[in-house]
């Protein structure tokens, strides 16, 4: 494997670097749950290449079913507690410092543990726009699509339920 094509052509470098203090509040807080999500990264602030959001379990057990994406890959790095991640084949306990990755196509899923608080990072690619994947999942949840919409919703966002 080798490095890929150039991207930047300058001499000098230049400042581009981005900074999100640990204090900022959450981007997302899902009101059923108290689920929060962190938009770290998105697929437009790295120019396509990558997403990057921290998830916050809330006090109730929640997350979604075996799914895949048929267009991004997922990465779970746990930071806290233990989330339940769904392989494929069986669902496995992962703790902090743990790692887990899924190729495009892969069934996956994850559940926080009631009452356990935990966070994890949650790292696609490339970036694909999984804000507006979290946000929508607000209505969803509220039972305030028809069937077709959802399956609309799910489609447009690359989440296909296993």
């Amino acid at each position: 494997m080798s490095y890929p094509e150039s991207r930047y052509h300058g001499d000098g470098g230049e400042v581009s670097a981005t900074f999100r203090p640990a204090g900022q509040r959450p981007d997302l807080t899902y009101p059923s749950s108290g689920v929060t999500i962190d938009y770290l990264a998105t697929g437009a602030s790295s120019d396509g290449d990558f997403g990057l959001y921290r998830w916050t379990a809330g006090p109730t057990e929640s997350g979604p079913a075996p799914h895949f994406h048929r267009t991004i890959s997922e990465s779970f790095f746990i930071l806290d507690g233990t989330m339940r991640i769904y392989t494929g084949t069986e669902w496995i306990e992962t703790h902090a410092g743990d790692y887990v990755y899924v190729p495009p196509g892969g069934l996956h899923g994850f559940r926080s543990v009631t009452g356990v608080p935990a966070s994890m990072l949650l790292l696609f690619t490339p970036g694909a726009p999984r804000e507006g994947y979290f946000e929508g999942l607000i209505e969803v949840a509220g039972g305030q699509l028809s069937d077709e919409q959802k399956s609309a919703f799910y489609e447009r966002h690359d989440n296909h339920w296993a």
